[in-house]
């Protein structure tokens, strides 16, 4: 859940902004933490749907985010100050959205906050784990090299959202034209020959006389069944932009045959590698997993591991409540357990993220492969059974002759 906040620094300065908390109280332990005196504190209301629709492109791509990163390390390492780099990035920026944050993050610096908390302040573009990677590097100074890595691991992640959806692309087009391909034939074709069946008296077949009143009824009131479409797949986005869509959305695609196990593979890989990295970073195990959480975009998951942090605050192991979250594999929670007793659990964390991201790339790997025969075998029992509708009363017609 999302507070909007007024507070005030030590110097008196006044600070807007927001902060991502589980609660209120949670909350006011984060803006506490940053020597911040709260004059306010409430929940951060829902976009409305045209706000939304505006936030979709005013988004920055990670793609844009990483090359930020890469920058700024480079600027760092060449010893040149933090509020010096963040304006030559500004200069250099081409995307809008990310020129306006940078210079809201130099302002932020020169008012005498740090690079971590001014990225706080923008929480739609800069996630709480790129914060607190940034905020464990401000405590050991080696700020250069976490901005390195944070362009290592945007860009491996934005390669792995890639490859899946490239692995959909075929698919979708080839349905997309069959479904187009198949709109014309019944809404334009059909209607027209049907008089012909008509006069004739051929006993046209169930499967080409619902296809033909289909055509019919297509032709007339095409403009309704497009408006209808259009706003049914409208209000069913919208919907799922909500809180409980969302969650039923997350739900439906983790358990989807083939492609949930891909998702899955895809969360745990992202799990494990930001767990190890925070943990590396001196981040608390707690902590870390519930930061941890907030990189994968799965409403499931994220209930999952924030009920699995607080067992583990409670003196549990973390083996344990992912056992009995029953939503990890078996060899997750086995390897996390082997790490746990023998005090290298970053270490098996790793392996366990290397692990399932060839296993992700293998399984998007075969279905690229896959995906071609069977929609050849499906697409064209479809075809089969259009044209045999057609040609079906075509060929009854001649026997009449």
């Amino acid at each position: 859940m999302k507070y909007n906040y007024q507070a005030r620094t030590k110097t008196g300065e006044l600070q807007l902004g927001s902060v991502e908390a589980a609660s209120r109280e949670a909350a006011l332990n984060i803006l506490t933490g940053h020597d911040l005196y709260i004059l306010s504190l409430g929940v951060l209301k829902e976009a409305k749907l045209t706000e939304r629709f505006l936030q979709f492109f005013r988004r920055i791509k990670k793609s844009d985010l990483m090359i930020f990163s890469r920058q700024l390390a480079t600027l760092l390492s060449a010893k040149i100050p933090l509020s010096s780099s963040l304006r030559t990035l500004y200069s250099q920026t081409q995307n809008i959205n990310l020129k306006e944050t940078i210079n809201e993050l130099v302002s932020s610096i020169d008012a005498g906050l740090s690079l971590s908390q001014s990225l706080e302040r923008h929480p739609r573009v800069f996630s709480e784990f790129f914060v607190n990677m940034v905020r464990s590097a401000e405590v050991t100074g080696r700020i250069e090299s976490v901005m390195d890595f944070l362009a290592d691991y945007l860009e491996k992640e934005a390669g792995l959202i890639s490859r899946v959806r490239n692995a959909m692309i075929y698919p979708i087009v080839v349905i997309t034209l069959f479904i187009v391909v198949a709109g014309l034939m019944i809404t334009l074709v059909l209607p027209q020959i049907a008089p012909i069946f008509e006069d004739s008296g051929v006993s046209l077949p169930f499967f080409t006389q619902l296809l033909i009143n289909v055509g019919i009824f297509s032709s007339e009131w095409w403009w309704a069944i497009l408006a209808l479409l259009g706003l049914f797949i409208f209000l069913l986005v919208d919907y799922f932009r909500t809180a409980e869509g969302k969650i039923i959305y997350d739900e439906i695609s983790i358990k989807v045959p083939i492609l949930g196990n891909l998702f899955k593979g895809v969360i745990v890989a992202r799990f494990a590698e930001a767990t190890s990295i925070l943990i590396k970073g001196g981040i608390p195990i707690t902590q870390a997993i519930e930061i941890a959480s907030h990189t994968i975009d799965n409403a499931v998951y994220k209930d999952i591991l924030h009920e699995a942090a607080e067992k583990v605050r409670a003196g549990g192991l973390i083996s344990e409540a992912l056992e009995k979250s029953g939503a990890f594999p078996a060899l997750v929670y086995q390897l996390v357990a082997v790490g746990e007793a023998t005090g290298r659990l970053e270490e098996l964390l790793s392996r366990i993220s290397a692990y399932y991201t060839r296993e992700v790339d293998d399984l998007v790997a075969n279905l690229v492969e896959l995906i071609q025969p069977v929609l050849i075998i499906v697409v064209g029992v479809f075809v089969g059974l259009l044209f045999a509708s057609i040609l079906l009363p075509i060929y009854n017609l001649a026997q009449l002759f």
